[in-house]
């Protein structure tokens, strides 16, 4: 949506007025998920699209009528399948759209910057109830700005957009007979690799490709370096503890991956990753060195449940053999845990890492 909101910018800077549609709700297979926008300008002009199809020509109208001093809008097109070509939802299913004139001097306009800025936060309005249009906008902080009416529906809200804001989810929901919707906006979530090796070129690259931010993380300042990892946003040369705090710590949105094979700097990552809000924490080498691992984390204090937590093997079990397999066994892991899916993961295999290798390509060390 950034596009978006950067031609909407443009337009508000022009002087011009607004409508903004937002996808607030689908069923079956609408193929744009909530929080999707479209704009439209009182020219008649258009930025982004909320279905692909003749909807749009629908909420334009609404939009323009909008413009004109109309009251915010609701729509829902539940399409048949025999009609959903007609209307651009070519496998059928229901969409639940929200028009308003949009605000810039507003909390609308905040949440736009926020955006825009690569910051994370929910915008909550109220689409059906008492308040209708009435917003409450929370940051990552805590912060809050704005109001839906009531001081007990504001603390209800803020719960369920702070949990929206990191689950990265955008959704539409009831309370107490009101209709509200939660549309959240985050930046690329973190994918910290510690351990400068072949492997980390790869996963950074991607991860970069699946939309991450990478970061490299090894104390062997030989290694850390910029031109052998260039789809790394960054890579530091320090140790876990020094580099964490350079890159400000972990929250929901990070995961780690260890890549090293050095139980120095494995263990020192993973005593602060397992203990941390760490979306995924995994970890590289084979069955055996995975019971070694865990018999010094456990001499170190960390509980089964702490040890529970960590990915190790590392990576889907898709047999992979080359470096760029392994990256996209490690990161098709990573994205089912953020998706909230299982995924095949190597975790809960039995037998062998990989199958046999041939005799032209060493066998990475896992």
């Amino acid at each position: 949506m950034r596009h978006v909101m950067e031609v909407v910018g443009d337009w508000v800077g022009a002087g011009d007025r607004v409508a903004l549609a937002t996808v607030v709700d689908t069923k079956k297979s609408a193929p744009q998920p909530p929080g999707t926008k479209m704009a439209i300008n009182e020219a008649g002009r258009m930025a982004g699209a909320v279905s692909g199809g003749c909807v749009e020509g629908q909420v334009v109208q609404v939009a323009e009528g909008i413009l004109r001093g109309g009251a915010p809008q609701l729509l829902e097109y539940g399409i048949a399948d025999e009609d959903a070509w007609n209307v651009g939802l070519p496998c059928g299913g229901e969409i639940s759209i929200w028009v308003e004139t949009y605000d810039d001097s507003g909390l609308q306009g905040s949440f736009r910057q926020l955006g825009l800025l690569g910051g994370r936060g929910a915008l909550t309005t109220v689409l059906e109830g008492e308040n209708v249009g009435a917003k409450l906008l929370l940051l990552e902080d805590g912060a809050r700005d704005g109001s839906l009416g009531a001081p007990a529906l504001d603390a209800t809200a803020a719960e369920r957009a702070e949990s929206a804001m990191w689950s990265e989810h955008s959704e539409l929901y009831e309370h107490d007979g009101q209709t509200l919707f939660v549309d959240a906006v985050a930046p690329p979530p973190r994918l910290i690799i510690f351990g400068a090796v072949d492997f980390a070129a790869q996963l950074a690259a991607a991860a970069r490709l699946a939309g991450w931010r990478a970061f490299v993380v090894d104390p062997r300042k030989r290694f850390a370096t910029a031109d052998r990892f260039p789809e790394a946003e960054r890579v530091i040369a320090a140790w876990p503890d020094k580099a964490l705090d350079e890159l400000g710590g972990i929250d929901r949105a990070t995961a780690i991956a260890v890549l090293t094979h050095d139980p120095k700097l494995d263990d020192a990552v993973l005593r602060i990753a397992l203990r941390s809000e760490a979306q995924y924490v995994g970890a590289m080498g084979s069955r055996r060195a995975q019971e070694k691992r865990r018999e010094r984390l456990v001499a170190e204090g960390l509980t089964d449940e702490e040890l529970g937590g960590l990915a190790a093997p590392i990576g889907l079990d898709i047999g992979a053999l080359t470096a760029a397999e392994t990256a996209i066994s490690i990161m098709g892991e990573i994205t089912a845990v953020r998706r909230g899916r299982e995924g095949g993961r190597l975790k809960g295999a039995a037998g062998r890492i990989h199958d046999a290798v041939p005799d032209t390509e060493p066998a990475p060390a896992r």
